[in-house]
């Protein structure tokens, strides 16, 4: 893929998509909103403005977004995983979908609750089949901090089983001012999920208002 892609956020209500379509779109990127309405997405575009007027995006329903888009994320919760992407299945085929699914149950959010798939990456890359490229990232990431004009110290673990699509995101990660990192296929989406619940338990018991990863070694 050349150029600079137009992005469909699926579940764009939410602080994590408000926050990276703000940082793509800031990166020249064409931003389409969905949700399950489009009164929904209508109004997630007005919660977008409000916080940053400068940011346009299209409001589609769930299905016309992921048309639309030349790139979809998914950023709905993980219990809305596997419906949403059945009401989108048929406009993904060949497309990059990055899976942001934290598969946290509450009220343990911070005890480690894998699905059975292994993962919720993974459950998408099974349900959606090899047509689709699934890529699991943006996890570990404070959500909020993404709407904010500053620096993220966290890096963005990177799982999905086609390396053109991982190069693709951490690409996408950079244009959000983050640093990616390859991290294998998609089984291995489960670490940066599971790590997502220690994160929490950091933050709670280290009075840490947003504990995130760096990973280390790197020889320049």
């Amino acid at each position: 893929m050349s150029g600079k892609e137009s992005i469909a956020i699926l579940g764009g209500t939410g602080d994590l998509g408000t926050g990276l379509a703000i940082r793509w779109s800031r990166a020249g990127h064409e931003i389409i909103i969905g949700s399950r309405t489009l009164e929904k997405a209508r109004t997630a575009v007005a919660n977008l403005h409000k916080i940053s007027p400068e940011t346009p995006a299209q409001a589609m329903e769930n299905p016309d977004a992921a048309a639309a888009g030349d790139i979809v994320v998914l950023t709905v919760p993980a219990e809305h995983q596997v419906s949403t992407l059945e009401t989108v299945r048929k406009s993904l085929a060949g497309k990059i979908l990055i899976d942001v699914s934290v598969p946290l149950v509450p009220p343990r959010v911070g005890t480690v609750q894998l699905p059975d798939a292994g993962s919720a990456g993974k459950r998408a890359q099974d349900f959606l089949g090899d047509d689709v490229m699934v890529v699991s990232a943006f996890q570990n990431i404070a959500a909020h901090l993404l709407q904010q004009d500053i620096q993220i110290e966290c890096d963005v673990l990177v799982a999905g089983n086609r390396r053109a699509a991982r190069d693709k995101v951490i690409e996408l990660a950079a244009e959000a001012g983050l640093t990616g990192w390859h991290a294998g296929p998609i089984d291995n989406a489960a670490a940066a999920e599971a790590l997502t619940s220690i994160l929490i338990q950091i933050n709670r018991r280290h009075d840490v208002s947003h504990s995130g990863i760096k990973i280390v070694g790197q020889e320049h």
